[in-house]
């Protein structure tokens, strides 16, 4: 299957819907009977797809079927014999054990294709010199990224293996005109910056490309890290086993599913059942074009709010792609509980970075006598930390125990930022 350009934004619902419907079909046609994994998995369900209705009656993917299929020594959700693929990623186990994932050059050149509109929406141009700040270990989005400044023949610098400080310097040395970083260690890169006397506004960077974590979205750490960077910010989201399905806009108006190339569908959070526009649902994603290792109703785990553009919108020019208000708004899996009010780590973030005196944070859950208690670390150059908790009160209708604890004190991450520790599981209560 080849990897073409997608359709501009500008198509009707029902022309997007019909190039769904027809690479999802290819799909299916290419990769059975040979992806025994899905050949097992589609064995007992009609395969005719009438419409795109009908994939509904089809079985959900799950990574643990993944992760398990592929340390049977099988070859997993491969499609093809392994001379076929010639890039191996995996994922950061941050939620479980880490999945070997395979690219044939089909697959990878897919990449590139949805990784475009990514670039465009940030109005990335031939000339532009984009450093990437990562280690560049085998997780495959900073990779993908990477190579697709290149096909877009942008300067692509790496920085695998430097400090944060040398990242700086390269970028200044070197003009860097887009940042690609995690939310998290964006505004690392400012606080390092701050402390070592480097104005940022006197560097060229003028937009900052985030992924990895929810903060993207958030509006309070959009706005800090588009303060501290004096630029235009663009959230994106993906996942190594899925790809890069997802792109915000400048104005923060959340992500948009990159619909030409991903099938989404929602499901609700209090039913389990096909959800309504806005509703809290879990995001469950069909690539359609990735035949080396596709994923079919993949269980993604995040959580979102969907909103279709009405006609009248797509007919004024909107692009008629599922919206995700607020972008990814937490997991299934990090969702807090917290005396009956679900707590998600996106909200915590937007509340504390809202602070612009706060430099850093880690909240710690724990059960007390049956009940539980939240605890907020908070390296705070004003060391009041009582307008913190009042915030909180008021925000999440919690009480919230929150520190002051002395600046440089909490961890750093340059890659996903884990600031939520849930310790209710290592004792009894």
């Amino acid at each position: 299957m080849a990897a073409h350009r997608p359709t501009a934004a500008s198509s009707s619902r029902e022309q997007l819907d019909a190039l769904k419907l027809e690479r999802l079909r290819g799909l299916v046609q290419a990769i059975l009977p040979h992806n025994r994994f899905y050949a097992a998995k589609l064995g007992r369900v009609s395969r005719d797809l009438p419409s795109l209705a009908a994939i509904e009656q089809w079985p959900f993917t799950f990574k643990e079927e993944l992760v398990e299929a592929a340390a049977s020594g099988g070859p997993g959700n491969l499609t093809w014999s392994s001379d076929r693929y010639v890039r191996f990623h995996q994922t950061s186990g941050t939620h479980g054990r880490p999945l070997p994932v395979f690219d044939t050059a089909e697959d990878w050149a897919w990449w590139m294709a949805c990784w475009q509109t990514i670039l465009d929406r940030g109005g990335v141009q031939p000339g532009d010199r984009v450093l990437v700040a990562s280690s560049f270990g085998p997780y495959a989005g900073f990779w993908s990224g990477f190579d697709a400044v290149l096909t877009r023949q942008a300067m692509a610098i790496p920085t695998g293996g430097m400090t944060t400080l040398a990242r700086l310097e390269m970028a200044r040395a070197l003009g860097a005109t887009v940042l690609v970083a995690t939310p998290s260690y964006a505004l690392h890169l400012a606080e390092v910056a701050a402390e070592s006397k480097l104005d940022l506004e006197h560097l060229p960077i003028r937009l900052v490309i985030v992924a990895g974590e929810p903060g993207g979205s958030v509006p309070a750490v959009r706005s800090r890290i588009r303060e501290a960077w004096g630029a235009e910010l663009l959230d994106h989201a993906g996942a190594t086993e899925v790809g890069p399905w997802g792109v915000g806009d400048l104005a923060g108006r959340g992500l948009d599913v990159i619909e030409p190339w991903f099938h989404a569908e929602f499901l609700s959070v209090q039913t389990g059942q096909a959800a309504q526009q806005d509703e809290l649902a879990e995001l469950v994603l069909t690539t359609l074009g990735r035949a080396g290792a596709p994923v079919i109703r993949y269980r993604t785990g995040d959580l979102v709010r969907p909103r279709w553009p009405a006609a009248d919108e797509i007919a004024a020019g909107a692009c008629p792609w599922v919206r995700l208000e607020g972008g990814i708004l937490g997991r299934t899996d990090d969702m807090l509980v917290i005396r009956g009010v679900n707590v998600f780590p996106g909200g915590i973030d937007g509340i504390v970075r809202s602070f612009p005196e706060i430099v850093e944070y880690r909240l710690t859950v724990a059960r007390h006598e049956s009940l539980d208690e939240l605890t907020l670390e908070i390296e705070d150059r004003l060391s009041a930390p009582d307008r913190v908790a009042r915030e909180l009160q008021i925000r999440l209708g919690l009480r919230v125990q929150v520190i002051a604890v002395p600046i440089g004190s909490l961890p750093r991450f340059e890659g996903k930022g884990r600031r939520i520790v849930d310790r209710r599981g290592t004792r009894s209560g």
